[in-house]
């Protein structure tokens, strides 16, 4: 590109004739655009000071169209720039709302899966709710004699009568022959394979008194969900895992003066139903108290089995162990606790890392000399002990044995019978202190559970004791005592061991107001009667 060349007055000289040629350059030419007559250029001079020329241009400027003012152009401008400012603000809505629709698919993705758990799961356990009587052959189904219809309901305390493979009709000429030949004949055995489910009378009535007592600590749920829910010392669902139900919910105590003694709380629900929200009356009391809790979510069965559940409660003991002091815990001062089923998975995940640390097992991310004390709640520790006993609270032994991998591995997950084991005497010496506390009423597990379980591991050198309460069932220790208010046994007891070491906590408790009632004391009572726990 040709160098553009002006014709400059030489300032040195007196003859206008005389001219001196400078090279300018075209990137530093700014035009004057106020200035119709003169335009004013910064020209590269070779003196020091840069030199500001008024040069006179050859035409003067006129609009790129003819009969168009600057009033045109300025609105043809501004109009201009809001179609561009109304195409990007209809982009950045359609961006939105591709980023809603994206968002709302992922939230479908994640909740389809657990939607079929659940409903697998549904499915599962009304298949095991009643009793099951099934007829390979034709010859053994010509062997049984039921002399009476109204007997065989009797006797069996049944309720209804669900049928697989064979139609009602088929039922019904059956009976009609029982009273007769006082044996089933007719078109009931022409099916070589005939299923007949019998839901129980005895299911349906611990349905009604489910129902019934939650209707009776209801106003306590309400309490319990609202706090859970707004208040702002609840932080819900922090991810201590790759898997979906790893969550925990921590609970912050409203003093924030220093680092506060930690419970790692592992909840309860017959290794079915487990749900960290579970834990939220206890943590909202103990962070009364000045002690953060962390409830630990886990997989449940379907979708998880005893493995499973011990691995994600490991993997959030973990997470509190090694990042609680992030939130203003104390990782010198962790407890782990668990509830019922809780309890137990909480037991296993224990002795499983005790055994790690001794080198029997893989890589660690935690310490069993982390955890201060293990506290059990309404536990059970020796599956061995309690497999018909859940068989005949309704638990069946095939869906039980489903939930702990098969009956060879009942071993592996009893903890009363591991500590035992002759070869593990370093992996249990590594064991902290254990208290088990449980009521004497007990009926969904005996507390001859926990007390064989602190008898046994104190004979094999580990400090244990178990606090038993006298007439107090599996759900008054963990909700009817607590939503009763005032002093509660268990809940002083568990306080004061936490504290322990702590004279000012000590001396706060003492002078603690009483806890609020959240139940009146007939509902209470209504609901210690009609608990099927």
């Amino acid at each position: 590109m040709p160098s553009h060349i002006l014709p400059v007055t030489n300032p040195n000289l007196h003859s206008s004739k005389q001219h001196s040629y400078l090279r300018i350059d075209p990137t530093t030419m700014p035009l004057k655009q106020n200035d119709p007559i003169t335009s004013t250029r910064l020209v590269s001079s070779p003196f020091e000071d840069e030199t500001i020329i008024s040069v006179r241009p050859l035409l003067s400027r006129t609009p790129s169209f003819a009969g168009t003012t600057t009033t045109s152009s300025s609105a043809s401008y501004q109009q201009r720039r809001r179609r561009v400012a109304s195409e990007n603000s209809l982009s950045s809505l359609s961006d939105e709302a591709i980023g809603q629709r994206q968002s709302l698919a992922r939230e479908v993705d994640h909740a389809a899966p657990e939607t079929f758990l659940l409903t697998r799961l549904s499915l599962k356990l009304l298949g095991y709710m009643g009793i099951l009587v099934q007829y390979e052959k034709l010859e053994l189904l010509r062997s049984i004699r039921i002399y009476s219809m109204d007997e065989w309901i009797r006797n069996e305390g049944l309720f209804s009568i669900l049928l697989c493979n064979c139609s009602w009709a088929a039922l019904v000429a059956s009976v009609s022959n029982v009273e007769n030949s006082g044996d089933f004949e007719g078109q009931f055995f022409m099916a070589e394979s005939c299923e007949i489910r019998l839901v129980g009378y005895r299911w349906i009535m611990r349905f009604l008194a489910l129902g019934c007592y939650s209707l009776m600590l209801f106003p306590g749920f309400i309490q319990v969900g609202y706090y859970y829910f707004f208040s702002g010392r609840v932080l819900r669902s922090i991810v201590y895992g790759d898997q979906p139900r790893n969550r925990l919910d921590l609970y912050l105590p409203k003093n924030t003066d220093g680092p506060k003694p930690v419970v790692a709380f592992v909840t309860g629900g017959a290794w079915i139903i487990g749900y960290k929200a579970w834990g939220s009356l206890l943590g909202q009391q103990l962070s009364e108290r000045d002690i953060m809790v962390a409830c630990i979510d886990y997989r449940n069965y379907p979708q998880g089995t005893m493995s499973n559940m011990v691995e994600d409660a490991s993997k959030g003991i973990s997470f509190v162990c090694n990042k609680i002091a992030e939130y203003g815990g104390d990782p010198n001062r962790v407890y782990l606790m668990g509830q019922s089923a809780g309890g137990h998975i909480a037991a296993c995940a224990l002795v499983e890392q005790a055994i790690k640390e001794a080198g029997e097992g893989g890589s660690t991310t935690w310490s069993v000399l982390q955890i201060k004390t293990y506290f059990g709640l309404s536990g059970g520790y020796n599956l061995f002990n309690l497999v018909d006993y859940f068989h005949s609270r309704g638990l069946y032994r095939s869906i039980f044995l489903s939930i702990m991998e098969g009956e060879e591995s009942l071993r592996r997950f009893s903890p009363e019978v591991i500590v035992q084991d002759p070869n593990l005497k370093k992996a249990v010496s590594l064991l902290p202190p254990i208290v088990l506390f449980h009521g004497t009423a007990d009926y969904s597990i005996p507390a001859d559970s926990s007390k064989s379980f602190a008898e046994t591991l104190q004979s094999v050198g580990v400090r244990a004791e178990s606090i038993l309460y006298e007439g107090k069932t599996h759900t008054d220790l963990f909700l009817q005592d607590p939503m009763r208010g005032g002093n509660d046994r268990m809940f002083e007891d568990l306080v004061s061991i936490i504290h322990s070491d702590d004279r000012e906590a000590q001396a706060k408790d003492e002078v603690a107001p009483p806890r609020r009632r959240l139940v009146p004391e007939f509902m209470l009572q209504l609901a210690h009667r009609v608990s099927p726990f």
